[in-house]
């Protein structure tokens, strides 16, 4: 059996960064939500290597999650009450209609951009 497509520890066929196939990073080197599930988060360290896996979901057929450094990731910052104020009038504006006013009580669809009620009321463009 050949060895992987992504298998690139040393970074000479990706650009410099180490690169690993699915499932197959080293022990110590974190994605993003790994990292977030473990109550950290890369707090400003450079990319430490990635991982690459074919997806139909992409123009390129590649896909890539950047990996970190535990020993170098930090605490995630708490929330405060400012930051909970802005977080809650950011969501305070997704939820209201901008043709009726109200608040729809759910997050407007931003193909639509109003409430569905309103939506309906709309006439189809041609």
């Amino acid at each position: 059996m050949g060895r992987p497509c992504f298998w690139d520890p040393a970074g000479d066929r990706h650009g410099g960064t180490p690169t690993y196939p699915w499932r197959m990073a080293p022990a110590g080197l974190l994605t993003r939500r790994q990292l977030r599930a473990r109550g950290l988060r890369p707090g400003g360290q450079p990319v430490a290597g990635q991982i690459l896996w074919r997806s139909r979901r992409t123009t390129t057929g590649v896909r890539a999650a950047y990996l970190y450094r535990l020993t170098l990731a930090k605490p995630v910052r708490p929330m405060t009450d400012a930051r909970a104020a802005a977080l809650a009038k950011a969501n305070q504006a997704r939820r209201t209609c901008s043709t009726c006013g109200t608040d729809a009580g759910y997050v407007l669809p931003a193909h639509l951009g109003t409430c569905l009620p309103c939506a309906d009321r709309m006439p189809l463009a041609a």
